[in-house]
């Protein structure tokens, strides 16, 4: 019997080193990509539902009204709206219809499922935490609904997670990711310029949009399958 569980053992471990060869990156990247994210924001809601402050809340947005003079103010409000309904939401919904229309049906349904549930999710949280939004100051662009997580931050950074996902496997990869990078950052700064959104609020929202995206990409593309946008010129095959 011991020999039996030893040999069972053996082939464990060389079918798990064999598995880590072939796909230890992959799973890294799963690990990072949904994990960590995970983690932090776990992290943040935790210490939001004890009630307790984040310590570099305050100064951060201090620090940002410091900044303020017209031609920030001019800047952020047309960022602010960039980042959601002027920009992001139309751009979302391009995304989707021409994804479909190339007969992109895989990539397609990737992207709705990654920017309509992290909609949800977004309304399903900010009445779950029912945090108020900063009152430090009476805001440009005033908001009206609760703060946490920022739904700005959510619908920029799912935008850039999808983007990004889909152009991996291209040439597009790094001029993709470097240009959503800069705005989402410029989209989250813009919330704790006008006062509108703690520090936080922009942290939670960034860490949950990654998670879902990547966990979304995860399920649609299982067993090896990539996006394939080589053909989006024309019309393709009907993909499973």
């Amino acid at each position: 019997m011991p020999t039996e569980v030893g040999h069972v053992v053996r082939a464990e471990a060389r079918f798990g080193a064999a598995f880590l060869r072939r796909h230890g990156l992959l799973v890294l990247l799963v690990f990072v990509g949904i994990l960590l994210p995970l983690a932090g924001f776990g992290a943040l809601a935790h210490e939001l539902r004890e009630g307790e402050g984040f310590f570099f809340d305050v100064p951060l947005l201090e620090f940002a009204h410091g900044m303020q003079r017209a031609g920030f103010d001019r800047l952020f409000v047309v960022v602010a709206a960039l980042g959601y309904q002027y920009g992001v939401v139309p751009l979302d919904i391009l995304l989707v219809v021409v994804l479909g229309w190339k007969r992109r049906l895989r990539e397609g349904l990737f992207a709705g499922f990654a920017i309509i549930g992290s909609a949800l999710l977004n309304l399903g949280a900010k009445p779950l935490f029912a945090r108020d939004r900063p009152s430090l100051w009476e805001s440009i662009a005033p908001e009206g609904n609760y703060s946490f997580p920022s739904g700005h931050a959510m619908g920029s950074m799912t935008l850039a997670c999808v983007l990004v996902l889909l152009c991996w496997h291209t040439r597009l990869r790094w001029p993709v990711a470097i240009a959503m990078s800069v705005f989402v950052v410029l989209v989250g700064l813009s919330r704790i310029y006008l006062g509108v959104h703690y520090p936080s609020d922009i942290l939670a929202g960034w860490a949950a949009a990654i998670a879902w995206a990547y966990a979304i990409y995860a399920l649609v593309f299982r067993g090896g399958v990539r996006p394939c946008l080589n053909a989006l010129s024309r019309p393709g095959k009907v993909q499973g």
